[in-house]
């Protein structure tokens, strides 16, 4: 194929047209996946256009087609290992299904950054959005704003009662108690998340109903922000609490980072895991086996989390969902001794 001059203009569907032998609505047919071309124009359209160095326009596409084919990702704290894996999974996601994302980030706990955001996003023409990791706040201020187009929680329920996102993080905290009351524990605290984002409050929700279902009740509750930081602190107010009568001898852990900060903390101040406490923690991330020690841990099916939102986006209610939480055993946990 011959390189283009500098400053050679960009090729147009005309001249596609002219190189193919086919008129212009063909090729616009072609561009826009019309069912109702032959395969050979069809390959001889795209030879053209490759030749040529054709690149598709989308804002020219929506002219004829209402479409963009670009999907709106709204995200907020992505320095956090569970919106960035959802952002590489809806990239992934919507790829396969021919679609490309546009990304805005915004602060989740300030309504005009995630209004501004959206904003941003629909000046770009995109025929959807969906918001990752998203903090209530900012749910609520996508709600009260005139979006006009559809938009979809990576982990909410996005019309699926019973069965989305949010049940699928509860189900996995389950997956946890059930694991370590099955080996014989029944003082299980909890360290939580953040209590406005809407996965800390569907995780802390699934706890709670284990714990209930095997008729126990926590023993005792604190809160972190995701980080490894805030486990790590969270070690000091945890470990003299350890000491006493009727002390937890498992915890359930919102996320890994967390956890890792609470076993290394904990080690720091003579206290053994899973000697003397038990721990798992929840996302499964790639570090996770490698820590001191392995951390049993929750695994979530965020490809199958991104394809759902994306289907949601196309209408497309044919194509399997994502699968159920997975408990990942490694030897953070030991039976009650």
């Amino acid at each position: 194929m011959s390189e283009a001059a500098p400053g050679r203009a960009r090729a147009g569907v005309r001249d596609v047209a002219a190189a193919a032998g086919v008129s212009t609505q063909t090729v616009s047919r072609v561009i826009n996946d019309h069912p109702h071309i032959r395969p050979e124009t069809r390959d001889r359209v795209i030879a053209a256009m490759s030749e040529l160095g054709y690149r598709v326009n989308n804002a020219a596409r929506a002219l004829g087609t209402a479409t963009t084919r670009t999907i709106g990702v709204l995200a907020t704290d992505t320095h956090l290992f569970g919106p960035a894996a959802g952002i590489a999974a809806l990239e992934r996601a919507a790829r396969s299904a021919g679609r490309w994302i546009a990304t805005a980030y915004a602060d989740g706990t300030d309504a005009a950054s995630v209004t501004a955001a959206a904003d941003h996003l629909l000046v770009q023409g995109v025929d959807g959005i969906v918001v990752v990791a998203p903090h209530t706040a900012a749910l609520a201020a996508l709600a009260s704003a005139r979006i006009g187009v559809p938009v979809v929680p990576l982990h909410g329920e996005a019309g699926e009662p019973g069965a989305g996102g949010a049940a699928r993080q509860a189900q996995g905290a389950a997956l946890a108690v059930d694991h370590l009351a099955d080996a014989g524990h029944r003082r299980i605290a909890q360290v939580s998340g953040p209590a406005e984002w809407l996965e800390a409050v569907a995780r802390d929700s699934g706890v709670e109903a284990a714990l209930a279902r095997r008729g126990l009740t926590a023993a005792g509750r604190w809160r972190g922000d995701w980080s490894a930081g805030s486990g790590a602190a969270l070690a000091a107010e945890i470990a003299p609490v350890l000491r006493t009568a009727e002390a937890p001898t498992a915890f359930v852990v919102a996320n890994d980072q967390m956890a890792l900060g609470l076993v290394s903390g904990l080690a720091a101040l003579g206290v053994d895991v899973p000697g003397e406490v038990s721990v798992v923690g929840f996302d499964d991330h790639p570090d996770a086996a490698f820590y001191r020690p392995p951390l049993t841990t929750v695994r979530l099916d965020i490809a199958g989390e991104a394809r759902r939102c994306v289907q949601v986006l196309l209408g497309d209610d044919n194509s399997a969902g994502p699968q159920r939480p997975e408990l990942v055993v490694r030897a953070s946990t030991a039976c009650y001794r």
